[in-house]
């Protein structure tokens, strides 16, 4: 019998509506296959169902152009919003195309070219097809690389894409199959993309391989790790602080090690400090809260970030290698070592670098531990002429830096977006946009 969790596509989409707070324009991503066209057919059938809906539908299809015939494929499906008298507009990834992590690419620009298209339709929210099997394939090869446990829920729900919008995923708990049985019901048809074939992907050979029934075991439960993020929020905010730039502290009372809300926590902080996209992996963890147990004061290096243990407790910085400079030319903006955020508003090329000269200036009656003080801050940014500008006085002025977090400013979930807030309330940098829904499950944030 399958899990009692499982969702038509109908019943889906009603509760996701439901979740919404407020008058809300929808960005529907909707490629051509079974997935997305159900998505959009089954938020057509409830918006129409209500004569005084609050909610608007427009569309959008990214053509990735890297085969023949996606662009037929992205004009049929204009041709089909438009029967629904649904706004619609087609979205091409133009350029060139890299020749290895193609899929990874893809993802990025995908979701580049729909914030762009959401912004332009004036769109609160984004929702893409992802299924329940979808979610199966995800926590199986997430499993395969380590990263099972009680910290993985596979796809939440919802994410903030690049801190501008939420992209929501509302057919979660539904199957390819039963979307596909309500297409059919309709006569709607579908497109099947060559590449869910491809066996050269590893998705691909996860899906040939995966069992077609559902059971109750292979469901996500993301109330546990919401509750996990959650408690790793308050856990935060009463052991952790930002004692000088770069230079974070975690007080002796919170370095429970065997507490699993410690290790949730100490795995974000690190990939915040060491600039990397994803919390640290579980061998790395493992080995720091070893080092934390067993040993008394002294250092190690770990995800590119030092953890100095002291006898008032943790202090966490970057580590003081491998640190790129970055070259903007005007007008340009980019993320500098995973950590900084950086525009170039001068009128000249500038460049960004680690400031080591900045350490010499460490006030000499600082209570902090000079050593890791001194680390701390020749790990921090500094901002130079580029080599061919001529430039005389003062133009940092001109350029905007700001704080990056890479695990959660490209792609934060709402798993972890209290405890994201609250790092940036520590930070004291702007604000995250707060989700225009309540979440999917039901709860509220």
């Amino acid at each position: 019998m399958p899990p009692e969790n499982l969702l038509s596509p109908e019943a889906a989409v009603s509760r996701f509506l439901q979740s919404l707070a407020g008058p809300t324009r929808i960005l529907v991503a909707i490629s051509g296959g079974s997935d997305s066209t159900g998505l959009l057919v089954a938020l057509a059938e409830a918006v129409k169902a209500d004569p005084h809906s609050k909610f608007c539908l427009c569309a959008a299809t990214v053509d990735h152009d890297l085969r023949a015939g996606s662009a037929d494929e992205a004009r049929d499906v204009a041709a089909f919003c438009q029967s629904l008298s649904i706004p619609h507009r087609i979205l091409v990834w133009r350029g060139t195309k890299p020749k290895s992590g193609i899929m990874a690419a893809a993802r990025e620009a995908r979701y580049a070219l729909l914030a762009e298209a959401a912004s332009g339709f004036g769109a609160d929210i984004i929702v893409t097809a992802h299924t329940l099997d979808d979610q199966r394939e995800t926590l199986i090869m997430r499993a395969k690389r380590g990263f099972a446990g009680s910290f993985e829920t596979g796809i939440a729900d919802a994410v903030l894409f690049d801190r501008s919008i939420w992209i929501a995923r509302p057919l979660l708990a539904s199957t390819r199959g039963d979307i596909r049985r309500f297409l059919t019901a309709r006569g709607v048809g579908w497109s099947d993309d060559p590449s869910n074939e491809d066996m050269r992907y590893e998705r691909v050979r996860t899906r040939v391989a995966m069992p077609s029934d559902v059971t109750k075991e292979e469901t996500p439960q993301p109330q546990g790790r919401a509750a996990l993020a959650d408690a790793a929020a308050d856990w935060l905010t009463k052991h952790f602080t930002l004692c000088a730039p770069g230079l974070g502290h975690v007080a002796i009372e919170g370095l429970e090690v065997g507490n699993p809300v410690f290790a949730y926590a100490l795995g974000r902080l690190g990939a915040v400090f060491g600039g990397q996209p994803f919390a640290m992996g579980s061998q790395s963890l493992q080995r720091v809260l070893i080092f934390l147990a067993t040993a008394g004061p002294g250092r190690m290096t770990a995800s590119r970030v030092v953890f100095d243990r002291r006898r008032d407790g943790l202090y966490l910085s970057r580590e003081d290698r491998g640190i790129l400079p970055l070259t903007l030319s005007p007008g340009a903006a980019g993320i500098w070592d995973g950590r900084f955020r950086v525009s170039n508003g001068a009128s000249f090329p500038i460049r960004i670098d680690k400031g080591g000269a900045i350490a010499a200036e460490m006030p000499s009656d600082s209570r902090l531990p000079k050593s890791a003080l001194k680390r701390a801050l020749a790990a921090q940014p500094a901002i130079f002429p580029g080599d061919d500008a001529n430039v005389s006085g003062a133009f940092s002025g001109d350029v905007s830096l700001e704080p990056y977090f890479a695990p959660f400013d490209r792609f934060l979930t709402r798993f972890d977006f209290i405890f994201a807030a609250r790092l940036r309330a520590a930070f004291g940098t702007r604000p995250y946009p707060t989700p225009p829904l309540g979440l999917i499950d039901g709860k509220t944030t």
